[in-house]
């Protein structure tokens, strides 16, 4: 806690501006862009509190973050009926992540893990090439946070994907590299088997002794 991971997320995102350095996305420099227009490049984020919509139904968000990504969001004097093509891919995203059941379920309403897949499905749905997971499986349950680990191993590889976590195994389990910060400075990198034997790790972060 405290390292600077959430501050990194925001100064990547553009909430926040660094103080020094560039943030380059696809090869482009987008430092000075707010985090709308990072988005429109393929940027999404998911965050550590959940930011859904808590009235509406899962459809009706999905399609919400659907409708952001098409053409479509600018006819404003146009019912969203009249954009079939909007119902079909939120039906066929709620289908792909096995909540096609739960469409008609008010967010607010659906277990804390199926709202971390909502969460994951909506970043989805607007477009995102690159997606940044805050804590996805913070105050899960063992079997949620399975279920949700589940999902971000199944995102499509050609999906860049950089996620913060605390719990160990599950970072491990799912990242091709891991990055260990420490005060604000990157303590150690490298594959899942180099961190695990990096003593540095083990004495900081699991309060194990120096062998």
């Amino acid at each position: 806690n405290g390292a600077g991971k959430t501050t990194l997320f925001n100064a990547i995102t553009g909430l926040l501006r660094p103080a020094r350095g560039r943030i380059r996305l696809h090869g482009e420099d987008v430092t000075r862009l707010g985090p709308h227009a990072r988005a429109q490049r393929g940027l999404g984020r998911t965050f550590q509190i959940t930011t859904l919509f808590p009235n509406l139904s899962v459809l009706d968000s999905v399609l919400l973050a659907v409708q952001g990504a098409d053409p479509a969001r600018f006819a404003l004097l146009r019912p969203q009926t009249a954009f079939p093509h909007l119902r079909a891919r939120a039906l066929a995203l709620l289908t792909e992540w096995g909540l096609a059941e739960r469409r008609d379920v008010t967010t607010r309403f659906l277990s804390y893990g199926e709202q971390r897949q909502v969460e994951l499905i909506l970043a989805l749905a607007a477009g995102s090439r690159v997606l940044l997971l805050d804590e996805p499986t913070a105050g899960l349950a063992p079997a949620e946070t399975a279920q949700v680990a589940a999902a971000i191993r199944g995102l499509p590889r050609d999906l860049t994907l950089l996620f913060i976590e605390h719990d160990m195994d599950v970072a491990l389990d799912l990242a091709d590299r891991v990055l260990v910060l420490h005060q604000g400075q990157v303590l150690a990198g490298g594959t899942p088997d180099e961190i695990r034997q990096d003593p540095r790790v083990a004495e900081i972060y699991l309060g194990a002794p120096h062998a």
